[in-house]
């Protein structure tokens, strides 16, 4: 992962008077995995940096003086980094750059706030934050105090994008011998209370002699404020030397007046086992647990509270010993936070295929439309059921469903519904598998999208349409598969692919796979029972019509006619034919328990392979089954499992033989179940499609 870490413009990030944020960034760089590929990017004249990987971008002043300089510091970068595809852009405390970078730089982005949004251009409004809200992938707070202020007068949102991490230190554990010695360190100016410290040193140190005071930090606008002589101003000096001057100090002294977002120098004090004194100023409490509030911010209160520490050696060391253990905010843990924060942004990085536990997303027409009428039928049920059976986690999505019930008036705003409900849907899932079927929802687009969030993720699509060379809508069912190829990964069909001419690179990814059986839905042994019909046989003009096309006739009418004239004597019950209408659901199943015998005849010209979905019905619930030899069945089922016939006579002979001899008639029925059960269920066919959509050598039987 590589990561552009952005500062302020202007920010010193030297050893030398490094501020805040700088002093954040290279904290943090130092632990994390994606250190050796983050870059911090600033603009600042100053040399000595405090850690490699630095990025200075020049501002031309003349430019400046006509442009926003931010927009001019956001364009230079833009410019600079375009090409080097960070995966994040990490922008501190400048909310006003976000909207460059998100036009221009195709990268998450993370935004920190240290200090009141509020008070920053980019997040003043409501409606800027909530852009910002909106717009970015996460949003960063170093304390409590900071997200209150980002969220104050907005209205009820998420704040799932939000995360506090806080400024952190490294524990110390060896003892360092402390000086009596009293440290303020800061701005030396009225907001961080410089003033209330100075004139608190008078009386301070005239009561104790043997006490001294420092300050460290500068002001561009310095007031000497009058204090005592033995306090010493050391100025401005490297992070370091103040963490040395701050083992060596008794008592720390932080006593703002404005509103800290945080208060580092709390944390750093506390750390380093002084007595820490702060006023209850924004983030400043969240700094240490063992820190003495001012209940008054005035001269008087820190002079009390300063002298009573003195005094009182027991409670001074209790405190000093507390804060120094019990380190509130860590930097290596804090460190792993940050990582794990930057690696929720990429959920499927890590994703591993050959995983045997999967998340799949079964897209498939569940018909709720059509009160689940075809159950018994449906491939994407038995699907789904073999993937749970076989230890997967599975998410249905019926797409016809979902655009019938949030149909409007705009079909155009269903689809784009649709599209971002699988977005959606999709990103809180985080599916290793995606296998749809027989969907007219599904876009090329919304598969071009799931890869662009994760581009490990399988996609798959099956196809139970008839691709016979003599059927009129066999040139759109072809249509619709290769639609879909370049998009997915593997095509499954019922249909064996060497009747297709397609190109070896299309080839190679399309499977033929046999309708699955399901042991709780195919689940009669007609074979045991005495049914009063000899022949059954359904069709219908399509699932989604419940009734026959008026005018409507195939070669499968013209076949069952000439058959019933060569047979006389027996009795067949036929459905979708004649003025007898389709069956469906469970009266599917009450007219198929009551024949011996069922013929499996498909639309068009038997094809190697090909057939209807109903051969799982018929020959699952236990019924002998008739089927056209150049289907080439006989390349799973034997003559004593399956009957095959080569012509319309031979198949009229067979019918009148075996409606004679029960015994075979049951024998063949028999094994044809539990040969298909054996070949054909659920677990296994589902088993294929995952090991297939995997990459992995697999046969089907």
């Amino acid at each position: 992962m590589k990561i552009a870490s952005i500062l302020p413009y202007k920010e010193n990030y030297t050893q030398k008077g490094a501020g805040a944020v700088a002093l954040w960034i290279s904290d943090f760089i130092r632990d994390s995995v994606y250190k050796k590929n983050t870059y911090i990017i600033g603009s600042t004249n100053n040399k000595n940096y405090l850690t490699k990987n630095y990025l200075n971008i020049n501002i031309d002043n003349i430019n400046s003086k006509l442009n926003s300089t931010t927009k001019e510091y956001s364009n230079k970068i833009i410019n600079k980094i375009k090409n080097l595809n960070f995966d994040i852009i990490e922008i501190h405390n400048r909310p006003i750059m976000v909207k460059e970078f998100f036009k221009k730089i195709n990268s998450k982005i993370i935004l920190y706030f240290h200090n009141d949004p509020t008070t920053m251009k980019g997040a003043k409004s409501i409606e800027e934050r909530i852009y910002l809200l909106k717009t970015v992938d996460k949003i960063i707070f170093i304390s409590e105090w900071v997200k209150k202020r980002f969220f104050n007068d907005l209205p009820k949102l998420s704040d799932n994008k939000t995360q506090i991490i806080y400024h952190s230190i490294d524990p110390i554990k060896k003892n360092i011998k402390k000086n009596k010695q009293i440290i303020f360190v800061g701005k030396l100016n009225e907001s961080k209370g410089y003033d209330l410290y100075c004139k608190s040193m008078f009386k301070v140190l005239n009561e104790n002699k043997d006490w001294k005071a420092y300050s460290i930090g500068e002001e561009k606008r310095f007031q000497n404020f009058p204090t005592h002589k033995k306090h010493l101003n050391l100025g401005q000096i490297s992070h370091n030397k103040v963490l040395d001057h701050l083992g060596k100090s008794e008592i720390a002294v932080i006593p703002s007046r404005w509103e800290e977002p945080f208060g580092r120098t709390a944390l750093e004090a506390s750390s380093r086992g002084c007595a820490t004194i702060i006023s209850n100023k924004g983030g400043l409490t969240e700094t240490t647990d063992y820190a003495i509030k001012l209940k008054k911010l005035d001269v008087k209160s820190i002079e009390n509270e300063i002298i009573k520490l003195i005094k009182n050696k027991t409670l001074r060391k209790s405190i000093q010993l507390k804060s120094k253990k019990f380190v509130k905010h860590q930097l290596r843990l804090n460190s792993v936070k940050i990582d794990l924060m930057r690696d929720s942004l990429f959920p499927f990085k890590n994703i591993n295929i050959s995983n045997s536990k999967l998340r799949i997303l079964n897209i498939y027409n569940l018909a709720q439309k059509l009160n689940h009428r075809i159950y018994n039928l449906s491939l994407g049920k038995k699907f789904t059921n073999g993937f749970i059976r076989n230890g997967h986690d599975v998410i249905e999505i019926s797409d016809r469903d979902y655009v019938r019930q949030n149909k409007s008036l705009n079909l155009l705003s269903i689809k784009d519904k649709f599209h971002t409900y699988l977005i959606e849907t999709f990103k809180n899932y985080n599916p290793d598998l995606i296998i749809f079927g027989h969907s007219e929802n599904i876009t090329e687009n919304i598969l071009h999208d799931f890869k662009s969030l994760n581009k490990n993720v399988i996609i798959s699509q099956w196809n139970e349409d008839p691709l016979m060379s003599d059927l009129a809508e066999t040139s759109d069912n072809i249509d619709k598969l290769k639609k879909f190829i370049p998009e997915v990964d593997h095509s499954f069909i019922t249909t064996n692919p060497s009747v297709l001419n397609f190109s070896k690179k299309y080839a190679q990814n399309i499977h033929f796979f046999m309708t699955p059986v399901d042991k709780n839905i195919e689940c009669f042994d007609v074979f045991k029972l005495k049914p009063d019909n000899d022949v059954f046989y359904a069709m219908s003009h399509g699932v989604n019509r419940a009734i026959l096309k008026e005018g409507k006739t195939d070669n499968r009418v013209i076949f069952l006619n000439k058959l019933i004239n060569k047979c006389n004597g027996i009795k067949y019950d036929f459905y979708g034919f004649g003025k007898q209408e389709p069956v469906w659901g469970n009266d599917f199943y009450k007219s198929l328990l009551n024949s011996k015998m069922a013929l499996n005849l498909s639309r068009g010209k038997p094809t190697k392979h090909y057939s209807s979905n109903r051969i799982a019905s018929l020959m699952g619930n236990g019924l002998m089954v008739f089927i056209d030899k150049k289907v080439k069945m006989n390349n799973f089922f034997t003559s004593n499992e399956m009957v095959f016939y080569v012509s319309i006579d031979d198949l009229a002979d067979k019918i009148k033989f075996y409606k004679k001899n029960d015994k075979s008639r049951i024998k063949i029925a028999k094994k044809g179940k539990e040969k298909y059960f054996k070949l054909f269920n659920e677990s296994k066919i589902s088993k294929y499609i995952v090991d297939k959509s995997l990459g992995k050598k697999t046969s089907l039987i």
